[in-house]
């Protein structure tokens, strides 16, 4: 395993690199930080492949000023700074909103993407009836005054962990402990992420434009857009197939690791090597 410094204009990313082979990297959640991949490198490395983690700016221990910045033009200068022609890119949630607008912008550098849970730039769904009163919820202890970071972080874990609605004690309690070490310092008052620079158009736009092979994966167990998001890109995208999993939430990698690993070979075992 090696950690290093990529520095980018206005900041500082925090990379791993890890095992040898075609390379992958991992895009973390806009709850979480690189930390949420631990448990999928090993299987990632046993099956072949090198594993890349960052920080995206503001995250764990990654910095930046408060600039105007590409989060596509960051994953380009991690994969320049270790020398890595093409990759796969596997994103959860803002990561795969990442991934997606990479494999747009980059095609060249794409070899395929993998979105857990993810999103995609201007594609919005209305939630249901049922979740209407949790972002409601969620809204409320985001503004509360005087703000509480540790009840905003309380909500987010049951929300993004355990799912909307879900049992306060479904995912198991070392899982919640870490997520919220993730979850908690992003919560603090003042921490400058810098202004991200979108995709335009954006990737729902564009989805002809996503040429790479795509797997989408998305649980019944989360909000309700992301089943959505998923079925939208196998039915827009050349060359995209949808996953939908009745028994997890939002942090897949998190809760399932060994199943999301093994998909994720399954998905890329028939391409050409990169």
């Amino acid at each position: 395993m090696t950690d290093s410094h990529v520095d980018v204009p206005g900041g500082r990313l925090f990379v791993v690199d890890e095992g040898e082979g075609p390379p992958l990297v991992l895009l973390h959640a806009g709850v979480a930080d690189s930390r949420a991949w631990d448990a999928m490198v090993a299987p990632l490395n046993e099956a072949g492949y090198r594993v890349v983690r960052f920080d995206t700016r503001g995250y764990g221990a990654s910095t930046t000023e408060d600039v105007e910045f590409s989060l596509q033009a960051d994953v380009i200068a991690v994969l320049d700074s270790l020398g890595i022609g093409r990759a796969a890119l596997i994103g959860n949630s803002r990561g795969g909103m990442i991934a997606f607008d990479t494999a747009i912008e980059y095609p060249d550098r794409v070899a395929a993407v993998v979105g857990v849970a993810a999103g995609l730039g201007g594609f919005e769904v209305d939630p249901t009836a049922e979740e209407i009163p949790i972002l409601e919820a969620y809204e409320r202890v985001d503004s509360a005054e005087p703000f509480d970071a540790e009840a905003l972080t309380d909500f987010e874990t049951q929300v993004w962990l355990d799912g909307p609605g879900q049992p306060a004690d479904r995912v198991d309690w070392t899982l919640r402990e870490m997520f919220r070490v993730m979850a908690r310092p992003l919560n603090e008052p003042g921490r400058v992420r810098g202004r991200e620079i979108r995709l335009d158009p954006p990737a729902n736009d564009r989805l002809s434009d996503l040429r790479c092979p795509v797997l989408a994966i998305a649980g019944r167990l989360d909000f309700s857009d992301v089943v959505h998001t998923a079925q939208r890109l196998e039915t827009a995208a050349p060359d995209a197939r949808a996953v939908v999993w009745d028994d997890v939430a939002h942090m897949v990698g998190m809760e399932q690791p060994e199943r999301l690993a093994s998909t994720i070979v399954d998905f890329l075992a028939p391409l050409e090597r990169w």
